[in-house]
């Protein structure tokens, strides 16, 4: 049966438009999903094991975007299991970003001098394939416990340097305005804390889960801010648009994170593509990630030659706010090290010399030195002041 977008809405009706309900009918077994789409052989492999690596569950809304006969679709690549998933390789690593390392207090990581991410649950809307966290989402566990929270709130009081506070998981908008509120509240009585953020994807899975009552909560905080993780221009529906457009007129700055993919988005015209759109909707393409060496992803992982070339054909040739920094999350805790084409041919004699985006070459004189520079304005300055000779 073809699951088409007019076909699901007619079959929920007003429900629709709820996000509790998306949530409570996520599509999570093969016997469901096999009713929607014509699954490859290599999708029924993959969900009969699944158990254990990261459960299947997909939300109506976003089951109905996926293309029902082709098992290469971008977005069905995303969250439809697949035997590669369990292709043994000797990169593979349970905690590729080394979080665990930099956690002083559990579902805390403190890797950065002024800024900490918080783990808030382990469930998300749905689930990435290429997930760096399958050593801890998946579950049910909605939320971690209030001693937990408790210490993270302690560890981060005594620690005036942090500023900046990432909330994720999983995904925080699983959980419930009230909490939500309890949680970000909580974290703004902190003097110390200037910013708040929010790592999500429930824009691009569940649209409708952006409500007003939802949106009241986060204009409550401000500076708030919302980094939203798209992977290829299809996902960007009228729903989408909506979504994204309330949360920017609510005051709340938006950038999007974006993991390269390959059969996925590792091509420039997608790549293009997708910064535009994103554009259009008033999201800042922010980071371009290489995806990380996470268990059961290596089918998924690009040379790192392909993600600069890709930025080289951004850069120059498209808005430079469409350019987003392409990132490797260094395996076992470096952090983010930014990768990009070198224009910096050389530095030699006293001038840089460059490339363009044209490959065009051109030099750029240095400044002198700041001691030169100093003696240079005494002299001016003693000649231009000297007393003038009397005839």
């Amino acid at each position: 049966m073809a699951f088409s977008l007019d076909i699901s809405k007619q079959q929920a009706g007003e429900n629709w438009h709820d996000w509790k309900w998306h949530l409570k009918n996520r599509v999570e077994t093969l016997e469901e999903l096999s009713d929607i789409i014509e699954l490859s052989a290599e999708e029924i492999a993959g969900i009969k094991k699944e158990g254990g690596r990261l459960r299947m569950a997909i939300t109506p809304y976003f089951t109905s975007l996926l293309d029902p006969k082709n098992p290469h679709c971008p977005l069905r690549k995303q969250v439809v299991p697949r035997i590669e998933e369990h292709l043994s390789s000797s990169t593979n690593m349970e905690d590729p970003c080394g979080e665990v390392h930099d956690s002083p207090v559990p579902n805390l990581v403190h890797r950065y001098p002024d800024r900490v991410l918080l783990i808030l649950t382990d469930m998300c809307i749905s689930y990435c394939r290429y997930c760096t966290r399958k050593r801890i989402v998946g579950g049910n566990r909605r939320m971690i416990s209030k001693e937990n929270l408790d210490a993270i709130y302690d560890y981060i009081s005594s620690h005036k340097e942090i500023r900046d506070v990432l909330i994720s998981g999983g995904d925080p908008l699983v959980l419930s305005d009230e909490t939500l509120n309890s949680v970000l509240s909580s974290l703004r009585a902190i003097r110390h804390v200037e910013i708040l953020r929010i790592g999500t994807r429930a824009p691009v899975f569940l649209p409708q889960r952006i409500t007003d009552p939802l949106l009241r909560v986060l204009k409550k905080f401000h500076p708030l801010m919302m980094s939203i993780h798209f992977s290829h221009p299809r996902e960007i529906t009228p729903e989408v648009k909506s979504a994204c457009e309330r949360l920017a007129d609510a005051g709340i700055p938006l950038g999007s994170q974006t993991v390269l993919l390959r059969g996925i988005n590792n091509g420039t015209r997608t790549i293009k593509s997708l910064v535009h759109q994103l554009l259009a909707i008033r999201v800042r393409p922010y980071y371009l990630y290489q995806c990380d060496l996470a268990m059961g992803t290596g089918h998924f992982r690009t040379s790192i030659a392909e993600g600069i070339n890709i930025i080289e054909k951004l850069r120059g040739h498209t808005s430079g706010y469409a350019v987003p920094t392409y990132v490797i999350d260094a395996p076992g805790g470096g952090g983010k090290i930014p990768l990009g084409p070198s224009y910096l041919i050389g530095l030699a004699q006293g001038k840089a010399y460059l490339r363009n985006y044209e490959g065009n070459l051109y030099e750029y004189p240095e400044p002198i030195k700041a001691s030169q520079l100093r003696l240079k304005i005494k002299r001016e300055a003693r000649d231009i002041a000297a007393p003038i000779p009397v005839k």
